[in-house]
This record gives structure tokens, C-alpha cells and sequence, in this order.
């Protein structure tokens, strides 16, 4: 009871800092659902009339078409980046590769590179490949551009297994492959969750990308979608509409961070040994 006393002042603390940021989101939802002018401290009668985009696609336009390709392409993220980070994480951690120290070095040098200082390069990639302008196009280059966090953070989680758990497979004459599929991975599966659900965010997140690789494609993420967000009705800007897509397209993070909280903490317990 003395130590949980002792930090109520640090909870305070932290409390009344995060205030006006909590204030902030508690507006941005009464407004949603509100008609009270943007900034006023008094809500006036509740209303779905913000959020008719959902099923009146004469407000904004279609906006299940942008979530299904969003959804898209942050599974598409999902599946490439476990895939890839998965065995390369595995071959860099267990085997005797040729300039693996050097390969290493070459992955966090990847990792710091902004993806806006290669936008000229994967454009000429991209062209030369015939690729630009193509939602694929965009998906490879996002899970490209997240490959070297994954397969260190993988690497990481490997290293924390005991060699003794591999060797007992090998010697009772299984494969290298069926070691690490039934023996390795299991070992490594809080990783591979978190690593799923932060590639989930940031391709759900990615607005960039798809805006500069494929101006001009027809279809669209959430993030360019709400960039264009208007209502035809209106004379002047509506701000609550505007906020209620943007609820939109933050809820299913939302969830996720919720949900899976504890689980993303892992990756910064396993994933950090080099």
C-alpha cells in the first residue's frame, strides 16, 4: 500500500498532462455526433447525420470501396512481412551465413533511411518494372520499406530460444525445415502476433505511398480518401463530417491497440538483442 501511495503523485502528474489531450478526443466525438458549430464548448441535439456517409455514398462518395482496399492492403502487409521476416529472422539468427555481421549492419542502415529519400529510386523501379500506378506496386514497397524492422525483430526473438530445443529435433532426424516450422516457431509466436499487428497499423496508417505512387489509380485508401473528404451540400466546410470519417478510418486501430496492448509490449522485450 506505501508504494502504490508513493506514485499517486507521478499518476497525477501524468493525469492532468494528459488532460487536454483526453478533452480534445472527448469533443472530437460529441462533434460527431452533434450539430453544434466547430468550437463550441455546448453540444445541441444528438444526430447520425455526420455519419451518413456510411450508407448514403451521395455525401462523400463510396466509402466501403477505400476501407476494402485499405483492409487490403494492410493484410497484404501482414502476410509479406511475417513471411519474409519469419525465416529470414531464423536463417540470420541460427545459420553460419558469409557476411552476416556485415548483413546486419546493412539491415538497421535500411531501417533509417526515410521512405521519402528513396521516392526517386522506387519510382524508377517501379516504371521500369511496370508496376507504378498499381495497388501491388504500392503493397511491395510498403513491405519492402518494413522488412528490415521485421526480420531484426525476428532475429531477436530467435536468439532468445535455447539451442537445445533445435538440437533435440536434429538429432531425432527431422529436417532443418520441419525443426523450425514445428519446434521454432511455436517458441517465437508472441513475436510473430506483435509484428502482425504493427504491420496491420502501418499499412492501415500509410497515406504517402499511395498518394505519390499511384496518383492517379482507381482506387483508393482511407488515408487519400479522407484527404478529399467534402460534403456537396454544404456551402461551407463541414468539419464534423470530416471528424466522423476521421473517427472512421482511426476505430479499428483503435481496437487493436486496446485489444492487443500487452502483446505489442513484446516486441520491444524480444525483439531487442543483437
Amino acid at each position: 500500500m506505501t508504494r502504490n501511495f508513493s506514485a499517486w503523485p507521478i499518476y497525477a502528474l501524468l493525469g492532468i498532462l494528459s488532460a487536454p489531450l483526453a478533452i480534445m478526443y472527448l469533443f472530437l466525438v460529441i462533434d460527431t455526433f452533434t450539430n453544434a458549430p466547430p468550437g463550441s464548448l455546448i453540444p445541441n441535439e444528438f444526430t447520425f447525420h455526420h455519419w451518413r456517409f456510411l450508407w448514403d455514398p451521395t455525401v462523400t462518395g463510396d466509402v466501403w470501396g477505400p476501407t476494402l482496399t485499405t483492409f487490403l492492403f494492410a493484410t497484404s502487409m501482414v502476410v509479406i512481412v511475417l513471411a519474409i521476416s519469419s525465416t529470414a529472422g531464423y536463417a540470420i539468427s541460427r545459420l553460419n551465413l558469409p557476411f552476416r555481421r556485415f548483413f546486419l549492419s546493412g539491415i538497421m542502415v535500411m531501417h533509417a533511411f526515410p521512405s521519402v529519400t528513396l521516392i526517386i529510386g522506387v519510382f524508377l523501379v517501379l516504371q521500369y518494372a511496370g508496376l507504378y500506378n498499381t495497388l501491388i506496386g504500392v503493397i511491395l514497397v510498403k513491405a519492402s520499406l518494413m522488412l528490415p524492422f521485421g526480420v531484426w525483430i525476428m532475429k531477436g526473438f530467435y536468439d532468445q530460444v535455447p539451442w537445445e530445443i533445435e538440437m533435440a529435433g536434429v538429432q531425432d532426424g527431422a529436417s532443418r525445415f520441419t525443426v523450425w516450422r514445428r519446434l521454432i516457431l511455436p517458441q517465437v509466436t508472441p513475436g510473430l502476433l506483435s509484428l502482425g499487428i504493427f504491420a496491420f497499423i502501418d499499412g492501415w496508417s500509410e497515406f504517402m505511398l499511395p498518394r505519390i505512387l499511384a496518383p492517379s489509380a482507381n482506387f483508393q485508401v482511407l488515408s487519400t480518401y479522407l484527404n478529399v473528404v467534402s460534403d456537396p451540400n454544404s456551402t461551407t466546410y463541414n468539419f464534423n463530417l470530416f471528424k466522423s470519417v476521421g473517427l472512421y478510418y482511426t476505430l479499428p486501430i483503435l481496437v487493436l491497440f486496446v485489444v492487443f496492448q500487452n502483446r505489442l509490449m513484446n516486441i520491444f522485450g524480444g525483439g531487442t538483442k543483437g
